[in-house]
């Protein structure tokens, strides 16, 4: 899907959200990504990231995307597994990090420690489905939802993991995070 396309659901999302404006997207950046973790990401996450690039959502959740030097989205999946390395197993996740079939890897994370994920498919049967860790609590609550119909059901206010209600009590917001200026900076 290309950004200037539009389905009802991401006209839904800009209603709720705002007028995006990222002037970065670079197909080069997914295809890269892509190449390197042997996988193909949803076209309606592609889509939003393309619209909005590495934004912060209600002061609270942050996107990550590939073509920004920072929040970069490759360099979360490269870390995700050494964040939880010294965690006790049971407290882990019923799925590995990773991007191969049924793994999680991370697409975002909160102001309040959890942190957001995409399990991949266990096979052609499976479909991708959005997660949520509570680093305080260590719960994983898995939605089988599409990343637009998971983001919408946040900027609503309906609990998908995350309370948004609690940093957006009026109208849902974001704004662009900063990137370095200087290629060679930061």
């Amino acid at each position: 899907m290309h950004p200037a396309e539009t389905t009802p659901a991401f006209d839904e999302l800009r209603e709720l959200l705002g007028e995006p404006g990222f002037t970065g997207a670079d197909p080069a950046a997914w295809t890269a990504l892509e190449r390197e973790f042997g996988l193909v990401l949803p076209a309606d996450y592609r889509h939003v990231l393309d619209a909005y690039g590495a934004i912060l959502i209600n002061n609270q959740l942050t996107l990550f995307h590939p073509a920004t030097r920072w929040f970069n989205l490759a360099e979360q999946i490269r870390d995700e597994p050494e964040r939880w390395a010294d965690a006790d197993p049971e407290v882990l996740p019923p799925h590995p990090f990773g991007t191969g079939p049924g793994e999680l890897f991370p697409w975002g994370h909160s102001a309040c420690g959890a942190r957001a994920y995409f399990r991949l498919p266990r096979d052609a049967a499976d479909a991708w489905a959005v997660g949520v860790i509570d680093r305080v609590e260590l719960d994983y609550l898995e939605s089988p939802l599409t990343f637009t119909a998971w983001l919408l059901a946040y900027l609503r206010g309906e609990d998908p993991g995350l309370n948004s209600a609690h940093f957006a009590p009026g109208r849902p917001f974001f704004r662009v995070l900063p990137q370095p200026d200087d290629p060679g900076s930061g």
